[in-house]
Order: C-alpha cells, then structure tokens, then sequence
C-alpha cells in the first residue's frame, strides 16, 4: 500500500547533528591552533638592539657586600644584573654616578623581580663593609636587589678590568669607569653605557626591558 502523499509545501525535517560533536570538534581546533602558535613563537626568538649582543663571558668573582656576607656571580645567577663603579669619599663624578644608579633602583620598583643592581667599591681599603652600608643607607638602597661589593685590590682590579672590561687606575688621580655595565642572567657582558649621559637612566630600562623579554621574563 503506498503512502499517502506530503501535504503541500511540508519538507522532510532536517538532521540535527549531535550538540556533543560541536563541543569535540571545537576543543580539537583550539588544541591544534594552540600548538601552531607554541611552535610559531618558538621558531621566532626574541631580537635584541645589536649594542647588546653578547660581549664576553664574565669570570667567575667572590667579594663582600655592605652586610660583610661574601657575594659573587654565582650570586646572580639567572638574573640581569646592572654595575657601576665608584668611591665613596669620590668627589664629583661619584655622586652623579650613584644617584643615577639610585634613580634606576627607584624606576625599576616592584617589576624588577629578575634585575639587579650592583655597585664595585674601586676604594676597597677606605670602602669597609660599614662604610658602603651607611652610603647604601644614604642612597636608600636596599640590599635585596642592590648590593654594595668591596674586596682586596687585587680582586677589585680582575673584575673590573678584566672580567667587566673597565679602566680602572691605579695611579695617584684614581681614575675609573664612570660606566654602566649591563650583564645577563647567563654571566654575559651586553654592553655598556656612558654615566654621563644625561638619559642614561631610561636607557638602561630600555635595555634591561629588552634583555627580560628575551629570556622569556616579560
């Protein structure tokens, strides 16, 4: 017997496909494109300014800080690390120099987890553990993220010289680097910056910004 025929118009209803099998079928679409992107981003590191290229490796040093605990690169292993040079019974550009340092140490703040900062007595007889924490104190630095380094002369002069690549006299003048040195979480020396510059400041947070974001810090 044959089936009466549709009404006029009336369309078979149409298939509904199963709700569950959207949900499977977007959750597998966002996994792959989530590898995409991991693989994408992996295959394009991050380029830094070519001042900051990898100068020299820094040697291993062992000096004490303003707390007269010892200190040194192994210290600061892992992070980016900013150094200065100074005396304290220096007369100008010492002052200068530190205050600078001080500003930087201000304008990093909380989001400096990763940075620190490091200032080498280059006066280590005069320069006592005592004497660099009360100009710490003056500078309002504190030792978790700025240390204050003094050692005997011979130390002083292999790090500075030779390990961070500075002048540093021994003559009467006393005449030293009045440089910012920048330093990776790998031990490697990226460069330097004229202490005199009246932008240094922003420049070192330029390339601090640069050297986290490369190490996948920011």
């Amino acid at each position: 017997m044959n089936s009466s025929p549709s009404p006029a118009g009336s369309e078979p209803p149409a298939r509904e496909t199963p709700y569950l099998g959207w949900v499977v079928t977007f959750i597998l679409v966002a996994t792959l494109i989530s590898f995409a992107w991991s693989g994408l981003k992996g295959s394009h590191p991050v380029r830094v300014p070519k001042h900051l290229q990898p100068v020299s490796d820094v040697p291993d040093f062992r000096l004490v800080d303003q707390s007269g605990k010892p200190f040194g690169l192994v210290d600061l292993k892992g992070k980016i690390w900013v150094g200065n040079f100074v005396l304290t019974r220096g007369s100008a550009p010492c002052p200068m120099i530190s205050s600078r340092m001080a500003e930087l140490n201000q304008k990093i703040g909380r989001a400096g987890a990763g940075v620190e900062l490091v200032t080498f007595s280059v006066d280590p007889e005069f320069d006592t553990p005592e004497v660099l924490a009360s100009y710490a104190g003056r500078l309002g630095a504190g030792p978790g993220r700025w240390k204050f380094l003094t050692g005997n002369k011979g130390d002083i002069d292999a790090i500075v010289n030779n390990g961070l690549l500075q002048p540093l006299s021994r003559d009467a003048d006393g005449a030293h680097s009045t440089s910012f040195v920048i330093v990776d979480g790998n031990g490697k020396l990226r460069g330097s910056a004229d202490g005199n510059d009246p932008e240094v400041v922003q420049k070192l947070l330029m390339d601090i910004g640069d050297l986290l974001r490369e190490s996948g810090k920011l």
